[in-house]
């Protein structure tokens, strides 16, 4: 996510139509908007593997998976941002033809250049969506993941899953999305991701 110093501030509205003409896509908070840039294979596999796991779980329950492409409002009038993947189960969102404003469940994969941000000011965002049970981010540089759950208390919940923490193989660690009632091994996850060798 890159600011973009040609711009000056922008309304809402004016975001949403100004960026609908451009041929990349732009987060908006407080007024600037970002660039969207490019991930890594491993990144996208990543996403993919989630994303496509959870089409498969879900269809036919009332729910809908999105993946990159698609804008998520955290209100009518910001911020605006594009999750790695994201479920709603929301009747308004699954008529929606462009903004999505109620998930359940956020997923970012996280990068060198976001991580920051992802666990920071933009969690801070997601969780002023009222209907948002889950979060969780997914690193692309080893087996790695962070949980965040609301719980009954309307706190959230962080639990780690992590090779290096729970010294154990990938296909026993079983996470658990209870928003959307689906339990798998963590190795789903990095099915076909490559790391670098570590010397």
């Amino acid at each position: 996510m890159i600011a973009n110093q040609q711009f000056s501030r922008m309304t809402p509205q004016e975001y949403l139509d100004w960026e609908e003409q451009q041929p990349i896509k732009y987060e908006y908070v407080n007024g600037e908007v970002f660039a969207m840039t490019g991930g890594t294979l491993p990144h996208n596999s990543i996403a993919l593997n989630l994303a496509s796991a959870l089409k498969n779980h879900l269809r036919g329950k009332g729910c809908k998976v999105f993946m990159a492409d698609a804008k998520l409002g955290v209100s009518t009038n910001g911020p605006f941002h594009y999750p790695d993947v994201m479920v709603t189960c929301d009747f308004q969102d699954l008529n929606a033809r462009k903004i999505v404003y109620s998930p359940c469940l956020l997923v970012e994969v996280l990068s060198p250049g976001t991580e920051a941000f992802d666990r920071g000011d933009k969690f801070k965002h997601y969780r002023r969506i009222p209907t948002l049970k889950e979060y969780v981010l997914i690193s692309a540089e080893k087996i790695s993941v962070d949980y965040y759950c609301l719980n009954e208390r309307g706190k959230w919940e962080l639990t780690s899953y992590s090779l290096d923490e729970l010294n154990t193989e990938p296909s026993e660690i079983q996470i658990n999305l209870t928003a959307v009632d689906f339990y798998f091994p963590i190795s789903m996850l990095y099915e076909d991701v490559e790391f670098p060798d570590i010397i």
